[in-house]
């Protein structure tokens, strides 16, 4: 599953967890039913904040009940639909195929086999083609369509590009997502912050990842921003900061109608408090320099030999079954072979609080007043 949001059980009150699983599932089913079950993969838990923007601009009875689903453990579930929902699919598709589409193209995990790479350019066609013809009423998906060529010729280009250049495509993309949702709520007014806060978290998005994909670009030959601009890590990780200040910032002026809401709190706690975790984990991940310098066996952290489409797809199913990629703090990637950090690892918990489901503030003591404890 794609994205940098993934707030687990410890962060979000039962209330909240419930309504962002509700948004989950019915940005999936969106996929499902516009697009296939293959498409149910491209599910982006970043996407699905389209979704969360909309229907807290405009609070409606959305929610549908779902029947048994094997992600859910064969449960059936309350999730929302509507056109939040669609377009939040659309969006996750168009970006997932962007994703497939490079991943295909840079040979990188389980695309580096000649076959699997051109299993996935053809999926990721299709995607987008699929995309292209179900857009939702009124949205213009031309930002979207045009990334993967727009940031192709940036990483192709002639000259020193900046950060910002570098990741303008994935900005403008979802600032186009972003303000469209207060189209489809009926509130134009906010079309103008919701553009800023999408352009900031689709900037802070592709620099964290450039962060997470550095030690594997550097080692690959692969072009990578943080490199290629010459910002380096810790200018790379201060304009990513800068972008979670931007999200605080930019979010209090979107009018939302009842902003004690579930879904008007969903959206701060999304787009403020789990950006900023999400700074924190990429932090965690890359404190250490990066070397060129392969490891030895006996290193720590030394990473098994990669393994072939099959038998990662094997190794992938048994993490599935004995639980690792939701208990372990860190399992061994299936295609890759190299350690990977578990999402929820640095959960912590709010035991300094006083309370169960609060955030301690990062510039002040005691919890932050945002309205969800005690739910």
């Amino acid at each position: 599953m794609l994205g940098i949001v993934r707030p687990c059980r410890h962060h979000l009150s039962p209330s909240l967890h419930r309504r962002w699983t509700a948004h989950l599932c019915g940005t999936c089913l969106a996929l499902r039913d516009g697009h296939g079950q293959i498409a149910r993969s491209a599910t982006n838990v970043d996407a699905l904040l389209v979704s969360v923007l909309t229907t807290a601009q405009a609070p409606a009875d959305v929610d549908r009940r779902a029947g048994p689903c094997p992600a859910r453990g064969m449960r059936t579930a309350t999730v929302v639909s509507g056109d939040g929902a669609r377009l939040a699919a659309h969006a996750a598709l168009l970006l997932a195929a962007g994703h497939v589409a490079d991943h295909a193209d840079d040979r990188q995990g389980a695309f580096r086999h000649g076959p699997v790479a051109a299993v996935g350019r053809r999926v990721a066609a299709r995607w987008s083609d699929r995309a292209r013809a179900s857009a939702p009423p009124g949205f213009d998906p031309s930002a979207l369509l045009a990334v993967p060529a727009r940031q192709h010729a940036v990483e192709h280009g002639a000259g020193v590009v900046t950060l910002d250049e570098a990741t303008a495509p994935t900005a403008d993309a979802v600032s186009a997502a972003f303000a469209h949702t207060a189209v489809l709520a009926g509130r134009p007014g906010n079309a103008a912050p919701l553009a800023a806060a999408g352009a900031a978290f689709g900037r802070l998005a592709h620099l964290l990842d450039a962060l997470d994909d550095l030690c594997d670009d550097r080692r690959h030959g692969r072009w990578n921003p943080v490199d290629a601009t010459g910002a380096g890590v810790e200018a790379t990780r201060a304009h990513a900061r800068r972008q979670v200040a931007v999200l605080a910032a930019v979010l209090p002026r979107v009018e939302l109608p009842a902003p004690e809401g579930l879904d008007a709190r969903l959206t701060h706690r999304l787009l403020v408090h789990e950006t900023d975790r999400a700074l924190a984990r990429s932090h965690a991940r890359t404190e250490q320099p990066p070397t060129d310098q392969p490891q030895q066996p006996g290193d720590p952290g030394h990473a098994r030999p990669p393994r072939g489409f099959v038998a990662g797809c094997v190794a992938a199913a048994g993490l599935c079954c004995t639980g690792q990629l939701c208990c372990a703090d860190e399992f061994t990637g299936p295609w890759s072979g190299r350690p990977r950090s578990n999402p929820c690892a640095n959960c912590g918990d709010c035991s300094e609080c006083g309370c169960d489901c609060c955030d301690c503030c990062p510039d002040g003591d005691g919890c932050c007043a945002c309205g969800d404890c005690g739910n």
